[in-house]
């Protein structure tokens, strides 16, 4: 950064997106400056601005009470519940071999264009027991605030890294990960095959779907079957959820 180049802030509203972050340490350096808190609700907020004094020396940020005007000014969303916090960027390593654990599941996601259903996905993702999400160089973490809110602060828990297809094939496939790409042509049944961890699972976006680097270097391309007649697709965060949570029932 230039010694005249002011670090840029996201961002981050209510007790749920903050607390994910401070809880984070091992997978996110994202630091914090500031905490603002509507003093009308402090009272309310008791148990939380306890947390927060708890971790204000670890974190290094200030604690600052406020009016609820200057909270509705500063934030973006409707459910930050009188509480902001204005953070720095957090790193989002590219990925390496040495990153990859064993016997895990990981995703890609390429091509999600919207930060509400990208962070949709993320906390599916997470609640599945994802271990890592894997990101095209270009993604939505530039809209952090908003992705965090939308995935419940998971987020900010999730092991992310960034990689083209090429390195990520390269990479899972000397760690001895299967690639499954999910789509249609060609298609097995999620439900009918059973698939055994360590997996790479590929999920694209509505317009842009998976490149073909993925699909020419996939294991197998899965797909979700429907209850009804239905023509459309899924949504990419309704996809990942009922994938993610398929390979997870079938590995435990």
């Amino acid at each position: 950064m230039k010694t005249n180049e002011l670090p840029k802030t996201v961002l981050l509203e209510g007790m749920t997106s903050i607390s994910a972050l401070l809880n984070s340490q091992k997978v996110n350096d994202r630091p914090v400056y500031r905490i603002w808190i509507d003093s009308g609700k402090a009272e309310k907020r008791a148990p939380f601005i306890r947390f927060l004094e708890a971790k204000k020396a670890e974190y290094g940020f200030d604690l600052q009470y406020t009016d609820a005007k200057t909270i509705e000014s500063l934030a973006t969303g409707l459910t930050h519940g009188g509480i902001v916090a204005e953070c720095g960027e957090r790193t989002i390593p590219p990925l390496t071999g040495a990153q990859i654990q064993p016997n895990k599941l990981y995703v890609y996601l390429e091509g999600m264009e919207d930060p509400y259903n990208f962070g949709g996905a993320l906390r599916s993702l997470y609640a599945a027991g994802v271990c890592g999400v894997v990101l095209p160089e270009r993604n939505w973490m530039n809209a952090a605030g908003t992705v965090a809110r939308a995935s419940a602060g998971a987020s900010e828990r999730l092991l992310l890294f960034t990689a083209t297809p090429e390195t990520a094939v390269s990479a899972f496939r000397s760690a001895g990960y299967q690639i499954l790409c999910a789509g249609i042509r060609d298609s097995v049944s999620i439900y009918e095959t059973h698939f055994s961890y360590p997996i790479l699972l590929v999920i694209g976006g509505e317009k842009r779907g998976i490149s073909r680097t993925f699909l020419e270097n996939a294991d197998k391309i899965v797909r979700i079957d429907y209850g009804s007649d239905f023509r459309g697709s899924l949504s990419s965060s309704a996809s990942a959820a009922v994938l993610a949570f398929e390979l997870f029932r079938q590995n435990h």
